[in-house]
């Protein structure tokens, strides 16, 4: 009677708790049973481990009764990933591999019939929970994950590509052959995508996009068509200060728990998701069992842009007040709950009514069609609670053609992003923390105004009935405005940029 215990780890969110494979080796009738919570897909190993360990020329005990348990046994699991410690696992209690050896590793791989590795998703996860854990032990993975996981610097990571090699590794004395080490690959050092100077014109817009790139705020684009309310939002990521570590690690680990997987060489650039207006809430915030992150999860430390947002479902939108507000977004079923970073900057675009033309008869020569009361419906699609969650509301004006012609380029996204990453290093080291970010409590330290600038907002406030939250959002964008202009102190010019950026919709 054998028993050899594998050390792996199962996604639980964005987390990676530590599983143990127990593999049971006993004289009985032959039989190959999987327990622990364990879904479809993790029974199935039992194939799988079979077929690949015969095809790599290792034996597997048909003659024996074969129990494997992944504990705990109350946390789920799912996918292939445990196929390749079951089968070190099966090896190590018929004493084909140094035990020693295996319990300085953890494991996580697929296998194919034929003993290959294939990738697993949530590598960087793994290797960051290996990391928090402080664990001195070594991660071994599939050599299309092992370099995802090492961007989690500080933890020693093995790829490997067949299952002979794992084995190889771990046999004792002289006949071991060590697997290289993974290496991280070099973060990107700019945000790659079009240039702002494309965009002619927009001066108002292209300003709004600055201050927001400064100081994270969220930014809604009302215009009609072919005004380049798209343009604009596909060229906020250009101007957006360079992700800092913590930023870059947690964006990636989420990207590596969607079907897409994460792009090593794509480290440390901004994601920008653009789901198609037709996207369920659960598409935008997640869901899915075992839960899984959403648009919104994945665009955690980049650009959500939801383009003819009135057009969304009704019950996407109302599912983003709360993540806009906190920064994460909990997942509860029945069985478990799940919590995601969601710390993304909302741009959305829409028209100011069902055809798009209201107020741009002058610059198009084509008059809105709408009735006031379709106006009304359309507009009224975005419930209050949710504009007031938008910190920049505006405008995008139509341009003759005439005149489109005739404007030179604007400035390129390199000048303007370092104006936007100046502002930015403003803000950390004054508070830590963008300007959207701040808490209410630390306006007043950080966001103070002189008197004329008090008065002046208060006045503004009071006229056009703006509830508390508003009132801090417009003051922690007149923040940024001081802070692009090298400004210790807001000022009633700081606080009337910031009022002419809360135009909102215009009704007929």
């Amino acid at each position: 009677m054998s028993l050899a215990v594998v050390h792996s780890r199962a996604l639980d969110g964005i987390d990676a708790p530590e599983v143990q494979v127990e593999v049971h080796l006993a004289n009985g009738l032959p039989s190959f049973t999987l327990v622990g919570l364990a879904d479809t897909e993790v029974k199935e190993a039992r194939e799988r481990v079979r077929a690949a360990l015969q095809h790599s020329g290792f034996t597997f005990p048909h003659n024996k009764r074969v129990v494997v348990n992944l504990a705990p046994a109350d946390l789920p699991k799912e996918s292939g990933r445990f196929d390749l410690a079951i089968a070190l696992g099966i090896l190590a209690a018929g004493g084909e591999i140094d035990m020693a050896r295996l319990a300085a590793h953890e494991f996580a791989g697929e296998l194919s019939l034929a003993g290959d590795l294939r990738p697993v998703r949530g590598a960087l996860a793994l290797g960051l929970a290996l990391r928090r854990a402080g664990s001195a032990r070594t991660l071994v993975l599939p050599a299309e994950s092992a370099a995802a996981a090492a961007q989690a610097q500080g933890v020693r990571v093995c790829g490997a590509r067949h299952l002979g090699e794992v084995v190889q590794s771990l046999r004792s004395g002289d006949e071991a052959v060590p697997l290289a080490l993974a290496q991280p690959l070099p973060r990107a050092l700019r945000q790659d995508g079009p240039d702002l100077r494309e965009v002619k014109g927009q001066a108002g817009a292209k300003r709004a996009l600055e201050i927001a790139a400064a100081g994270m705020h969220s930014v809604l684009l009302i215009g009609p068509p072919g005004t380049g309310k798209s343009m604009l939002a596909q060229r906020l990521p250009g101007i957006l200060p360079l992700m800092d570590d913590d930023e870059a690690l947690g964006s990636a680990a989420l990207r590596g728990l969607s079907s897409q997987g994460f792009d090593p060489a794509a480290f440390g650039q901004r994601p920008v998701r653009h789901p198609h207006h037709s996207a369920s809430a659960v598409a935008l915030v997640g869901g899915g069992s075992p839960p899984r992150p959403g648009e919104i999860s994945l665009a955690h430390g980049g650009v959500l842009f939801l383009d003819e947002l009135p057009e969304f479902p009704r019950s996407a939108l109302e599912a983003l007040r709360e993540p806009l507000e906190t920064g994460v977004i909990t997942i509860s079923r029945a069985a478990r709950q799940a919590q995601f970073p969601a710390r993304f900057q909302l741009v959305a675009a829409m028209n100011p009514c069902p055809c798009g033309y209201l107020g741009a008869a002058a610059a198009t020569g084509r008059h809105c069609r709408c009735t006031p009361e379709a106006v009304a419906r359309y507009q009224g699609r975005l419930s209050g609670p949710l504009l007031d969650r938008i910190d920049l509301q505006i405008e995008v004006l139509a341009v003759k053609p005439s005149e489109l012609m005739a404007l030179p380029d604007g400035e390129p996204s390199a000048v303007v992003a370092e104006r936007v990453g100046a502002a930015r290093r403003r803000q950390i080291e004054r508070q830590g923390v963008p300007n959207a970010l701040l808490e209410a409590s630390a306006l007043d330290e950080h966001a103070a105004l002189d008197g004329a600038a008090a008065k002046f907002l208060r006045s503004a406030a009071e006229r056009l009935g703006w509830s508390g939250r508003r009132l801090h959002r417009t003051l922690k964008v007149a923040r940024s405005v001081a802070d692009l202009a090298g400004a210790a102190q807001v000022g009633t010019a700081h606080v009337a940029e910031a009022l002419q950026a809360q135009r909102g919709l215009q009704a007929p």
